[in-house]
């Protein structure tokens, strides 16, 4: 279940007019955090994103699943089923669905805790955003940042102008 302030900041990011993807992202910090705590472990970067993106769907957030081709088929269903779950509502959820057993619930976590921290490092996180951005066209990273740019507000525009000023000064100086 995640945490509520979580659940706020999504709630606050889809108020925002924010993309799905931006208000699934606080439900991936969520899961980053956890593992950064040691609540449980992660094999991979990959698998902490997908299991932030996993809660954000079961939270309500219409977060499309993956497109045909884009990941294995049990992934694309195991999205589609979440996705469903986050958009019936929660009083035909409880009359509908049975609650994982506790024993269940505890072995996940017991499995979860057998991986390391590293993977929700900072390293092992810019790694794996380096490498998914490399495998989109730079015609889509384009039209992302242009999106993000005009939905950031006039004082977040002048912040990032000026954060981007002061790093080229700093890499100009090395």
């Amino acid at each position: 279940m995640p945490e509520k302030k979580t659940l706020s900041r999504a709630r606050a990011d889809k108020r925002a007019g924010k993309a799905p993807s931006t208000q699934a992202g606080e439900f991936v910090k969520e899961e980053i955090d956890h593992v950064r705590a040691g609540k449980h472990g992660v094999k991979s970067a990959k698998q902490a994103v997908a299991i932030g993106l996993s809660k954000a769907r079961r939270a309500g957030v219409d977060l499309k699943p993956p497109k045909k081709g884009a990941t294995s088929e049990s992934t694309r269903k195991k999205a589609q089923k979440d996705r469903e779950v986050g958009q019936t509502p929660a009083a035909a959820r409880k009359s509908a669905s049975k609650e994982t057993t506790a024993k269940r619930s505890r072995t996940t976590t017991a499995v979860l805790k057998h991986d390391g921290k590293k993977s929700a490092s900072r390293g092992a996180l810019s790694a794996q955003a380096k490498s998914a951005a490399a495998k989109r066209p730079a015609a889509s990273r384009s039209a992302a940042a242009k999106k993000a740019a005009a939905t950031k507000g006039a004082a977040g525009r002048k912040a990032a102008a000026k954060k981007a000023a002061h790093t080229r000064a700093a890499r100009a100086h090395h």
